[in-house]
């Protein structure tokens, strides 16, 4: 062999399965179809998840809780981030905090959504907030601080 004949690795070129060439090719008869049964005929398509009769994996497992198709989603904003953002500069210092100055600031994703905020670690800056809803310990941290919270109406789906 010389660079200028490649020839691919012996073992790695197989030949294709000829099926239905006659008995002695050890694929005749059935073409490796089995005996009978829909996958033996033509124009068969098993659906997605079909296991031939047997209870299928996705009915065999477990289905438990629900998930209210009413339920209003919240996006979740807690103390301690509105304390870093304002002492960065993210929000302003002296103004109202509302779910738009939330939205320009990048502490939402969606602008539309309502805006929850809960109170997980310290707050030390006095700070007057807008939210759709507001935990009892975001309100005292928030107060505590010397601050306001307000709840705004919540938002129409």
């Amino acid at each position: 062999m010389a660079f200028s004949n490649p020839r691919p690795a012996v073992g790695a070129n197989k030949d294709r399965k000829r099926v239905g060439r006659g008995e002695g090719s050890g694929h005749g008869k059935t073409s490796t179809r089995g005996s009978n049964g829909a996958g033996s005929r033509s124009g068969n398509k098993y659906r997605a998840g079909f296991e031939g009769g047997q209870m299928p994996l996705a009915r065999r497992l477990p289905k438990f809780g629900f998930h209210s198709p009413h339920r209003t989603e919240y996006q979740i904003v807690n103390v301690d981030t509105l304390e870093i953002c304002v002492s960065n500069g993210r929000l302003p210092k002296g103004q109202t905090i509302t779910p738009d100055t939330l939205w320009e600031a990048g502490l939402i994703n969606r602008q539309g959504m309502p805006v929850k905020i809960l109170g997980d670690g310290e707050l030390t800056q006095k700070l007057s907030i807008q939210a759709h809803k507001l935990s009892k310990s975001a309100v005292e941290k928030i107060e505590k601080a010397g601050g306001s919270a307000e709840q705004l109406m919540a938002v129409a789906k």
